[in-house]
């Protein structure tokens, strides 16, 4: 499964996560998610309240990738404090493609041209509403299969699979 939005059935599978560096803005934009008459569901991988310090930015990225990979979710945003950590980690998840985006033309293109997955968002970086308004873009756009952006896509997927 390629964690491809346009392959879902109505309304999209979402994952949510962080360390304590981004639980405050992932608690926010898990709460638009689920109002979000576009998603199905939204599941809470972390941190939590209690233990901020609990789950780490490695943990709860490749924890969101393993899922989006089993086809138990189809995509996945996640937040620490620049968002790098966060998609360095779900990268390393074969098959995933994140990437941290704090503009609405990133966002676009993360998925029009690059079918990321992974959405990563940085609590130190941006602002709340922005970061909200960029989530609820981003699930808003699905990656078309047939265009030009497809071959792009799917020779990264060959060098990844060459290198297994």
């Amino acid at each position: 499964m390629s964690g491809n939005a346009t392959e879902q059935a109505p309304g999209l599978r979402l994952l949510v996560g962080s360390d304590g560096a981004g639980l405050d803005y992932k608690d926010a934009i898990a709460e638009d998610l689920r109002e979000d008459p576009r998603v199905a569901s939204v599941v809470d991988l972390g941190a939590t309240p209690d233990d901020p310090a609990a789950t780490t930015y490695p943990s709860v990225a490749t924890r969101a990738g393993e899922l989006i990979m089993a086809g138990e979710a189809d995509r996945a945003v996640l937040v620490c404090g620049t968002g790098i950590g966060v998609a360095i980690a779900a990268n390393k998840v074969p098959g995933i493609r994140a990437t941290v985006a704090h503009d609405s033309f990133s966002v676009e293109r993360s998925v029009l041209s690059n079918d990321c997955q992974v959405l990563t968002l940085g609590q130190r970086v941006i602002g709340l509403q922005l970061a909200r308004r960029l989530a609820r873009e981003w699930v808003g756009y699905h990656f078309d299969p047939g265009s030009h952006s497809a071959a792009n896509v799917a020779e990264i997927v060959e060098y990844e699979q060459g290198c297994r």
